[in-house]
């Protein structure tokens, strides 16, 4: 059965079928197989509908349409400003910039792809204007906006929380010091290029412009303190604090900056719509999927082939951190972390690791293998964007994943990278 149901979704795949439909038909085939009917399929909407229960997942949707007012509004603008009025000036400062304004508006949506739109677009003109290479620029953009994966809101984080049980809140402030490490990363990198290739500097901002920057942002900024500083201090849950971003969201570009309409609303909102039907559709399927694989022990049967019951800790991370950069290579990282992560449950649990560190890896993975050849989803999305050949968008990719390896390896050898202020705030 096994084999039929990953035989069904590769097949489906390369016919060029959405993610969604190799799901369903492959949950489908294995609650035929298992139940033999056609009169049991009401089990299966069962489990359909069990997926997208959970109260957690209203996050999702309201992060998406929090992150789709922003973009279409001034709250990136500003941000982007903040940060090149402060380091433009210095070696490789527009690119460090670039850098530093994606985990920042990172911090406001959780959206790898609203992140490309929104800094990408302004950013790349400018860093190709002053002497970068399309290709440094485009894997620059792509790979730093995965650090939005990490820093939260994060979705991926949410869909993680839900399948494993375990805390948002707590995941949401272990991301934070991964990604930060992260940005120090590209950071350096970006220094270093800039040296090599005697990238001119930007004119220093005066002290008037930058405070100027520093008073058009603060309201921006009020998102991160929205969601982490409510998160910490225990006012919001992960839920409640998505709620609030959306309101804020509304009254700063439709009130505050009068940056839109509110003709424009039903527009964003059926923007969001889609997308959300999409992600839920997907998580829907993937719960079915996933109970299927667990109900049959084709977890247990895996994880006993490659001998991983008896693993060491770090050798399950590393595990997990292998199976899941393949995964995001080729697949949705949404349905790589609904399908794998029941598969790892009952080694993670044996092996007695944290789910907070193992769900940031897990994240962290997902960043890396979004962004990288041959199907990571975030390439993808900057070709539609900036109407860019596969090849030249991939071709500077490889320094990023190198880097993004790097930090993985730094997190299984120091949990407490992530851990630390986890254990501090909770």
């Amino acid at each position: 059965m096994t084999a039929v149901m990953v035989g069904t979704m590769i097949v489906l795949l390369l016919l060029g079928f959405p993610m969604m439909i190799p799901l369903i038909v492959a949950a489908f085939i294995g609650f035929y197989a298992m139940f033999g009917g056609i009169e049991q399929m009401d089990f299966m909407i069962q489990q359909f509908m069990a997926g997208i229960r959970p109260a957690s997942l209203i996050a999702v949707p309201m992060f998406i349409l929090a992150a789709d007012i922003m973009t279409r509004g001034h709250s990136a603008d500003r941000l982007i400003e903040l940060v090149m009025k402060f380091i433009g000036h210095v070696r490789g400062g527009l690119a460090i910039s670039t850098a530093t304004a994606c985990t920042l508006f990172g911090a406001v949506s959780g959206s790898t792809q609203a992140t490309v739109v929104a800094v990408g677009s302004p950013l790349r003109p400018k860093m190709l204007k002053a002497g970068y290479k399309d290709s440094f620029v485009l894997a620059l953009i792509i790979n730093s906006s995965d650090i939005a994966f990490l820093i939260p809101p994060s979705i991926g984080m949410i869909i993680y929380g839900v399948v494993s049980n375990t805390s948002i809140s707590e995941l949401f402030i272990a991301g934070i010091g991964p990604g930060l490490l992260i940005l120090g990363m590209f950071a350096l990198y970006s220094y270093i290029y800039a040296c090599i290739h005697k990238v001119p500097t930007e004119e220093k901002a005066t002290w008037p412009e930058r405070w100027q920057a520093v008073r058009k942002a603060i309201w921006p900024l009020g998102f991160p303190v929205i969601i982490v500083g409510g998160i910490y201090g225990g006012v919001f849950s992960p839920t409640e604090a998505a709620a609030v971003c959306v309101l804020y969201a509304v009254i700063l570009e439709f009130i505050v900056f009068r940056a839109l309409q509110p003709v424009e609303l039903y527009t964003i909102a059926k923007s969001t719509g889609l997308i959300t039907a999409v992600v839920f559709i997907l998580v829907a399927a993937g719960a079915a999927f996933s109970w299927i694989i667990s109900f049959a022990q084709i977890p247990q049967t895996i994880l006993a082939s490659l001998g991983l019951a008896e693993a060491s800790p770090t050798g399950v991370l590393i595990a997990i951190s292998v199976a899941f950069f393949i995964g995001c290579m080729f697949v949705d990282p949404i349905v790589v972390i609904l399908v794998l992560v029941p598969i790892f449950a009952p080694v993670v649990d044996s092996a007695g690791l944290d789910p907070v560190l193992v769900g940031v890896l897990i994240t962290l993975q997902v960043a890396i293998g979004s962004a990288t050849p041959p199907f990571g989803c975030d390439i993808f999305t900057a070709i539609a964007i900036f109407r860019r050949p596969y090849i030249e968008v991939i071709r500077g990719t490889p320094p990023f994943v190198l880097m993004l390896v790097a930090a993985a390896a730094l997190l299984i050898i120091f949990p407490q990278i992530a851990l630390f202020l986890r254990d501090l705030a909770f």
